[in-house]
């Protein structure tokens, strides 16, 4: 009798042990980046008045998105190069939009199909569910064929993309996501003084390396070639979009602030600019769409982009993240903006995907630009306040927002290959987090990361070498304030 209640004593803890593990599970995976993370919660904090709400424990019904980036439960962990991917396989999450998710095409879905899918097959699909084919397009970084379908109906995107994933032939389905680029406020006057050339220690850096022939894709707005600051700096051009436009304010500064040689310097003066218009000027900015971003992504890994720069930010992509996955596993090193939405934001994308170097903003006096996304994600930071930029028809102006912090930092990456042409993205993030002068709070934080970046310092500094397979000691965040 013994024996026999201390047999169903155990078989009781182990059930219960099982429910509190799936309960656990199911807590850390069935929503994705909690709305507090790199915020304060409370009424004022934009933490769900006071609670976590459905950040953590509720379930959204058909939508499993991603475990906070660089989190575990209790949300200590920092960027430490070691990021979790947050996209399940295809049977293991839905590709529908929250319900709340507005940045996307309306009426349109892209579709992943396999390679081994007839062209009948294809076309009785549309029919089945009553699409419109835009365009189709295989790439090569992924090995996938992607599908443009309109929905001609009034049906909404979340409602087709459900469908769809129950459909045996469909690997994945998701919206045509929308994405921004991420600049301020743009003035014509301000100190033509480049400030951040001397906070990055740029002019020491530039005896040791100027990037020389180093390609580094710029994914963005229509550059202007013919600017004097941009003479001999472009490589070739890919455009993706079929609207003819000509070069736009974004693209420009972005490539000027890379590779500059004239009146203004850039970070890379000798780095030579895959120019990539993926974005269509759209009100006061610019937008592009998850089908076109990875136009450009595939395109620039196939030219021998060996950085590209992501100045835009949007929603969590899962093809996207596919693409970015599979060109740093052929070694590019993957550079994007933070985002300008500010404290409360959400993580943005690129930038919080785990393959990225997300890069922050800072101003003349090493301040966190007001604007600026925080968050465990965030890599390194530079200045990107009232920054000194090249405009199209040979202009000039001053302008803000972590879009140029994330070029400065893609600049300094061209001259570390320049010095050590074998570096690897993995290379590429220890050394800027390793040798970045130390902000805020004491150690890595969510405001600037690792600190601000030093171009002569990360062209100076030692490899580690190469320890064992083991994991590297983690980093704790700090989510102190200034």
């Amino acid at each position: 009798m013994h024996v026999q209640r201390t047999a169903l004593l155990c078989l009781i803890a182990a059930l219960t042990f099982a429910s509190a593990d799936g309960a656990f599970a199911q807590k850390m995976f069935s929503r994705g980046p909690s709305p507090d993370i790199g915020r304060p919660t409370g009424p004022t904090g934009g933490g769900g008045g006071g609670s976590r709400g459905p950040g953590w424990g509720a379930v959204v019904p058909g939508i499993i998105m991603a475990v906070p980036q660089g989190y575990p439960p209790n949300g200590s962990v920092i960027d430490d190069g070691r990021r979790p991917s947050q996209h399940a396989n295809r049977r293991g999450a839905s590709g529908a939009p929250p319900a709340d998710e507005r940045r996307l095409v309306p009426d349109e879905v892209v579709i992943v199909l396999p390679n081994s899918v007839s062209t009948q097959q294809v076309d009785a699909l549309q029919r089945r569910f009553r699409l419109t084919r835009i365009e189709s397009q295989t790439f090569q970084l992924t090995n996938t064929t992607l599908h443009r379908w309109r929905i001609s109906d009034r049906r909404s995107v979340a409602t087709v993309v459900r469908a769809l994933e129950s459909d045996r032939l469909v690997a994945s389905a998701q919206p045509n996501y929308l994405f921004t680029l991420q600049e301020g406020e743009v003035r014509s006057e301000g100190d033509p003084a480049q400030y951040e050339l001397a906070k990055l220690h740029l002019p020491q850096a530039h005896a040791l390396a100027t990037g020389d022939s180093v390609l580094v894709a710029v994914i963005d707005s229509g550059i202007d070639g013919n600017h004097p600051e941009l003479a001999g700096s472009i490589a070739e051009s890919f455009d993706a979009l079929t609207s003819p436009t000509g070069p736009h304010k974004h693209g420009t500064a972005i490539a000027g602030l890379i590779a500059a040689h004239a009146k203004l310097m850039g970070a890379a003066p000798g780095a030579k600019i895959l120019a990539v218009r993926a974005f269509d000027p759209k009100d006061a900015g610019a937008e592009g769409t998850t089908f076109n971003i990875l136009k450009g992504i595939d395109w620039s890994a196939a030219h021998g982009a060996r950085i590209i720069n992501m100045s835009f930010a949007g929603p969590p992509d899962p093809a996207i993240h596919r693409s970015l996955e599979a060109a740093r596993k052929k070694g590019i090193v993957l550079v994007a903006a933070a985002g300008n939405a500010g404290a409360k934001s959400p993580p943005l994308y690129p930038a919080a995907d785990p393959n990225v170097i997300a890069v922050t903003a800072t101003d003349a006096e090493d301040r966190l630009l007001e604007q600026s996304n925080r968050g465990p994600y965030i890599t390194v930071a530079a200045p990107g306040a009232q920054i000194l930029v090249a405009s199209p028809d040979r202009g000039y102006d001053v302008s803000s927002g972590t879009s140029y912090s994330a070029a400065a930092v893609s600049g300094i990456v061209a001259l570390m290959i320049q010095r050590k042409p074998d570096l690897t993205p993995d290379q590429a993030r220890s050394i800027l987090r390793a040798t970045a002068k130390d902000l805020g709070p004491k150690g890595p934080d969510v405001m600037f990361g690792a600190g601000l970046a030093d171009a002569y310092g990360a062209l100076t500094a030692e490899l580690a070498p190469r320890t064992s397979s083991g994991p590297r000691p983690i980093e704790r965040v700090n989510t102190g304030t200034r």
